[in-house]
């Protein structure tokens, strides 16, 4: 069987993959479900959870089919098992956790300097490669989006054969993002009865979106043909703009764009996996800002937050001060 036939690159032509990095509760689930609509690109959701939550736990896929059951999936890992005997994906999965954690950061960090992959090798990349390889020959996708959102997951995809990268920075109000963390939300990932997302304490999701979008400031940001950094509050008040501005950096035509009005998309299901219950909302969506926290937020919470993310809110132009000008 054929390199191509298999969904392996052919020389010359490596995946296109639109990787979301930064923090997470930043909006980049509608981002990616907007995504999924233009020709030519495939909204995957967040495919480092893939193996563990997808394939290990077969949870809900986009399309509101369990992993296992999708049609797509399927054919998907029907291919990567082809090049990948026997696959491990529990195995994978909890490795990956392991090789990207924030304390192997100044490593990569070091080695990147150094001229070398940040990321070191390991047997499990020749899975993650096939992944994305598999994802482009079945759906047929020029681009495909994931919205993993890690940087070191990005680090080591850019670091494997037959990916070409491009990083799309989604921010948001260090002060939102920390509110959303503190909600209680169902997953809606399971077919038979819901979970709860994971929230996190204030102290942890600020020092996260400090870290995680400062790391991928310093890691892209000089690269201007492969990265956009987009605020959230920007794309809320001129989501087209924000949109066309995206799939022209990733060489797809924005008239394919799914609005319905200047902010209002309409959607239909993606094959996302892992992610914000959101990604299984369909239809007419329009496209609000979210001021919640500003009403319901204690202000010694927002202090607390404020003062640890500070130097980030001042670089990404957020006041200080809730309601002050940037």
């Amino acid at each position: 069987m054929s390199s191509e036939a298999r969904g392996i690159p052919a020389a010359g032509g490596p995946v296109r993959v639109l990787y979301f990095a930064g923090s997470g509760r930043s909006g980049s689930t509608v981002i990616n479900n907007i995504l999924g609509q233009v020709d030519g690109a495939f909204a995957a959701g967040e495919l480092r959870y893939l193996w563990q939550r997808g394939v290990a736990e077969n949870r809900l896929c986009g399309c509101g089919t369990p992993f296992a059951d999708c049609a797509l999936w399927r054919q998907v890992m029907d291919e990567v098992r082809a090049d990948v005997s026997p696959l491990d994906a529990a195995g994978v999965g909890s490795r990956l956790l392991s090789r990207l954690r924030m304390a192997r950061v100044p490593a990569m960090l070091a080695r990147r300097a150094l001229g070398r992959r940040a990321v070191p090798a390991h047997p499990d990349d020749v899975a993650v490669a096939r992944l994305y390889a598999a994802l482009a020959h079945v759906s047929g996708a020029r681009v495909i989006v994931d919205s993993s959102k890690l940087p070191p997951y990005a680090l080591l995809l850019s670091g494997l054969p037959g990916i070409e990268l491009h990083v799309l920075q989604v921010v948001r109000d260090s002060r939102a993002t920390a509110f959303s963390w503190r909600r209680r939300k169902q997953a809606r990932d399971y077919a038979e009865g819901d979970g709860l997302m994971p929230q996190q304490p204030l102290w942890k999701s600020s020092l996260l979106w400090l870290v995680w979008n400062s790391l991928t400031v310093l890691l892209w940001h000089r690269d201007r043909e492969h990265y956009v950094r987009l605020r959230y509050e920007d794309f809320v008040r001129a989501p087209r703009e924000s949109m066309d501005r995206v799939v022209r950096m990733v060489g797809l035509d924005p008239a394919t764009l799914p609005f319905e009005s200047p902010t209002s998309v309409r959607l239909e299901p993606t094959h996302s996996v892992a992610g914000n219950p959101s990604r299984h909302r369909i239809g007419s969506v329009e496209l609000r800002p979210d001021h919640e926290w500003l009403q319901a937020m204690p202000r010694r919470q927002r202090v607390l937050v404020t003062t640890l993310t500070a130097p980030a809110l001042r670089a990404f132009r957020y006041p200080l001060l809730p309601g002050g000008r940037p």
